[in-house]
């Protein structure tokens, strides 16, 4: 990542929208904005951006839209949505379509830098994420916490950041049931709550299980949270 991590800001409030680039220019940040959806795919095609600050209300096709689609493509950016509905299910209909975090308006312009920041920081892993003992073996997969890469025979399997603090939680405790509450806080989530946590967990079953629905290595310990048992 540059020094200075690039951003996607996406809204159709003019306002807002040239607020929030003045605002995370001043905190370190590039800023491009886009007015819509069409804008920012067009820019998204011309730069490798660090992350998408994304509304979810906007005229023609939204926010949810948006992102539910770039993850259909394997386009894994981080993505950071605002809406000015706050209620638990909408946050998790955002993380259902791959979103990292969900912050309800009116916010303050603070507390969204601090998120991107901790979002920017879960997509790079830090040294203390590392397993001691290396890449975990999921069948014929392995999850290298070094690198946040989710490694097969057929090659690298794009993860979210989100996915990559979920499966580096588990993992550095392998055969240890992890609460709900302790997986929301890797995840840099607590306020979403437990069925954020679930949508997680079902987002990387389907990577790494070959039958989700009878998952082998993470699994449900009924009223307690999920275990990893990694294993050929």
């Amino acid at each position: 990542m540059s020094e200075q991590p690039h951003l996607l800001v996406v809204d159709d409030d003019t306002r807002l929208r040239s607020l929030l680039q003045r605002f995370l220019t001043e905190q370190g940040f590039r800023v491009t904005p886009a007015c819509d959806a069409t804008e920012a795919r067009a820019a998204l095609k011309a730069v490798a951006f660090d992350l998408l600050v994304l509304d979810v209300m906007m005229p023609g096709e939204t926010g949810l839209q948006l992102v539910e689609s770039l993850r259909r493509q394997g386009k894994e950016v981080p993505v950071l949505m605002l809406t000015a509905r706050g209620d638990p299910d909408d946050r998790v209909a955002g993380f259902e379509q791959g979103a990292d975090d969900y912050l309800a308006k009116p916010f303050d312009p603070r507390e969204l830098a601090f998120r991107i920041r901790t979002i920017l920081r879960r997509a790079a892993p830090p040294p203390m994420l590392v397993l001691p003992s290396g890449p975990v073996q999921l069948g014929q997969l392995w999850f290298d916490p070094d690198r946040a890469e989710l490694r097969g025979p057929e090659g690298t399997t794009r993860l979210t950041g989100g996915e990559v603090a979920l499966l580096t939680a588990l993992a550095r405790k392998p055969g240890e049931v992890l609460s709900r509450e302790i997986i929301a806080e890797a995840l840099g989530t607590p306020e979403a709550g437990e069925r954020a946590v679930d949508v997680q967990v079902t987002r990387l079953r389907r990577k790494i299980e070959t039958d989700p629905r009878e998952p082998r290595f993470l699994h449900t310990i009924r009223h307690k949270g999920y275990v990893l048992r990694p294993g050929p």
